[in-house]
């Protein structure tokens, strides 16, 4: 199936790596947020031009028939229809004001990289250009997938999905990476199965009457109900549920009231379901929802719910992921291959797993201590010869993955 060594692909990765870690500091210094990535789309396909790499822009967009920030590219090697294998980076930022101290934080007020796709963009840029370069070496073709909006609803996953990324051709499996900095650098991780859960979030109005908090039998308190409601809803993980299946429900925002002594007439409700199973899953919808409306019309008040749907839960094909695991062997070694624990977080590569044979692994980026805070902080930053190991795993996958 391939004729390259993945010697070659080391001592490439090792060549390039100065140049790669630019591309990480220029992407990093100009961050864009979910579904706005139009200089990082430009920038990745300006590469992908000057390598003679064939590409497809402006996908992704958050309406159909509009232009997105989204990029398909194609690589073709020896007999290209024997095997499509599809990698996937995503490239925006989050609204976070960067802390770091370094020449290439970032220059836009307000928005970071702070979940490491600057690095994720990065690592497949440098495998494209090995990739191009040794073509003449391995089978088959490899679809590159730079996907806008990974951080905001709906996902930019589903997006290129309805988009068509995932067929002519359809990819036999789809691998994405993360950065992951309670690994230390040159370590990999892995999951069959079951790795992390989906996300629903839940919108919920409490209304009732108001009136003087002196007088409350005058009123219908939506502070009681929706106090009670939160309590109470806790009861549908935690009774309803099997015990086997991990699940998390949690409310982050309680909107009510303007004075101590005025009861109001609403009170707004935001919260997040979380559920590894998606059977369970559609059934704790229904049992928020109703349980929601019962509870408030008990008390005397109702409500409006809603509960978008969501990312759905991440499944790492075993066949796979047990290829992956044994690259990862061979580029980080046995004793650096760690097996992760159940994430009860999200992420929209998800929706690909669900379509297509797929595999979320990690990488290591922390060092001697350093780079150890988590993402989604001011301060994150990663350790750049990580990237060598995102480099080098899509390189080795794309090559030497067998779909049969």
């Amino acid at each position: 199936m391939s004729r390259i060594d993945s010697t070659i692909i080391q001592q490439k990765t090792e060549a390039y790596l100065h140049e790669f870690i630019g591309f990480r500091h220029h992407i990093h210094a100009n961050p864009e947020l979910s579904f706005q990535e139009k200089q990082t789309s430009a920038f990745i396909a300006e590469k992908l031009h000057s390598w003679g790499i064939e590409f497809t822009a402006g996908l992704g967009a958050l309406e159909a028939g509009t232009h997105g920030t989204g990029i398909v590219a194609m690589i073709y090697g020896n007999n290209p229809e024997s095997r499509t294998i599809a990698l996937r980076a995503d490239m925006d930022a989050l609204p976070i004001q960067e802390k770091n101290d370094v020449p290439f934080a970032s220059k836009n007020a307000g928005v970071m990289h702070a979940c490491g796709h600057d690095v994720h963009s990065t690592c497949l840029l440098g495998a494209a250009k090995i990739l191009q370069e040794t073509r003449t070496q391995w089978s088959g073709q490899v679809k590159l997938i730079f996907q806008p909006g990974e951080e905001k609803h709906p996902g930019g996953a589903s997006l290129m999905i309805r988009d068509g990324v995932l067929e002519n051709p359809k990819p036999d499996a789809i691998f994405a990476m993360h950065v992951y900095p309670h690994l230390p650098y040159g370590c990999i991780g892995y999951r069959a199965g079951q790795y992390m859960a989906s996300a629903d979030e839940i919108y919920i109005t409490v209304k009732g009457k108001g009136g003087h908090a002196a007088l409350p039998h005058q009123t219908i308190d939506p502070i009681v109900i929706a106090s009670q409601l939160v309590l109470n809803l806790q009861q549908v993980i935690s009774r309803r549920k099997n015990p086997l299946l991990p699940s998390v429900l949690s409310f982050g925002k309680i909107q009510g009231g303007f004075a101590g002594n005025v009861i109001p007439d609403e009170v707004k409700l935001e919260g997040t379901l979380r559920c590894m199973d998606e059977q369970w899953r559609a059934e704790a919808h229904q049992l928020i929802k109703s349980y929601t409306k019962d509870l408030c019309k008990a008390l005397g008040g109702d409500a409006d719910i809603e509960i978008p749907q969501g990312y759905p839960s991440l499944y790492n094909d075993p066949n796979v992921t047990a290829q992956v695991k044994q690259l990862a062997e061979g580029v980080a070694g046995k004793e650096q291959t760690r097996e992760l624990d159940l994430r009860m977080a999200a992420e929209d590569f998800s929706f690909y797993s669900h379509d297509v044979p797929a595999c979320f692994f990690r990488i290591g980026t922390s060092h001697e201590g350093v780079f150890t805070i988590p993402v989604h902080n001011a301060q994150f930053n990663v350790y750049d010869p990580a990237i060598a190991s995102g480099v080098r795993m899509f390189c080795e996958i794309a090559v030497f993955y067998d779909p049969s």
